[in-house]
């Protein structure tokens, strides 16, 4: 398989690690002036517990637990297969125990990621279809957006937490130190705000990116096509309680859990519509080269 870098993923991950670096000054500036600086600490500790195990922290709050060659033989085959085509090390794999037919993939680097994909997605797919879903998986790792989304995301975390509880950071004299804290949580909202938009339009293009890597790695797009249409359609049958239970890692999966018109509206993947409509086209320009 010949890989092609995506120089466009590349730019956009590039730029918007510079806009959120420099976002990130701001913060912390704002942060000292407002007399948070007992927070950096945390911040900064919060950011290696991020970066350093972001791959168990992603399948703890999903549930999902690392699954061995006896348990999943087929899983196992099939992503090894994957990985050699992809010239990936293989990562490790998880499954969820979820009505909720999704995967995702997470992992600091290539050689500590990891794959995980819930039962409902295993129930619903067939071989060739589940090829599809984890080679999407696998060009994220390839790709390497994961390790970007992770540290994206911790920015806007860390604004959302100052946020919620911006007023517990203020200390026991709210009189003297109210303006300080209004001050600090209405950066924090900025802060979350643009990091937020950010993330987003930076999901939305790697979806497309890992799409192309999938039909690369399988030489089907008509499979993860498929596989994306029978995942949309099965969300309608999942119970809400479920989908808003998985809801916050929305950007990782495969499929987002949409919640009404204002999730749609900030859905941080692209319309599954024109995903199947770019593959199929992919599979018409495969077909004729």
């Amino acid at each position: 398989m010949e890989w092609k870098r995506d120089w466009g993923l590349r730019g956009r991950m590039a730029f918007t690690m510079f806009l959120l670096f420099a976002l990130y000054i701001v913060f912390v500036a704002v942060l000292l002036r407002t007399g948070y600086a007992v927070a950096l600490p945390f911040v900064v500790l919060f950011l290696g517990a991020q970066f350093f195990f972001s791959d168990k922290l992603a399948l703890y709050s999903m549930g999902a637990k690392e699954v061995s060659e006896e348990e999943y033989p087929e899983l196992h085959a099939t992503i090894s297969r994957l990985c050699q085509q992809a010239d990936l090390p293989k990562p490790k794999v998880a499954v969820a125990d979820s009505r909720v037919p999704n995967a995702f993939a997470t992992g600091r680097s290539q050689k500590s990621s990891a794959v995980a994909v819930t039962t409902g997605l295993l129930r619903t797919l067939d071989r060739d279809e589940l090829e599809g879903v984890l080679a999407h998986e696998l060009a994220h790792v390839k790709n390497r957006d994961v390790m970007v989304m992770t540290i994206a995301s911790f920015l806007s975390t860390v604004a959302f937490m100052v946020v919620r509880w911006g007023f517990f950071f203020g200390g026991g004299n709210r009189d003297r130190q109210g303006g300080g804290v209004l001050v600090a949580v209405l950066a924090s909202l900025v802060v979350w705000i643009i990091s937020f938009f950010l993330i987003r339009a930076l999901s939305r293009y790697r979806e497309y990116a890992a799409d192309r890597g999938a039909a690369l790695i399988t030489g089907r797009p008509s499979a993860l096509a498929s596989a994306l249409q029978k995942i949309s359609g099965r969300m309608d049958q999942v119970p809400k309680n479920d989908l808003r239970e998985q809801s916050e890692m929305n950007a990782f999966f495969i499929i987002p859990i949409k919640t009404g018109f204002v999730g749609k509206l900030f859905s941080t993947h692209p319309p599954t519509e024109s995903r199947i409509e770019r593959l199929r086209q992919l599979e018409r320009e495969m077909e004729t080269a």
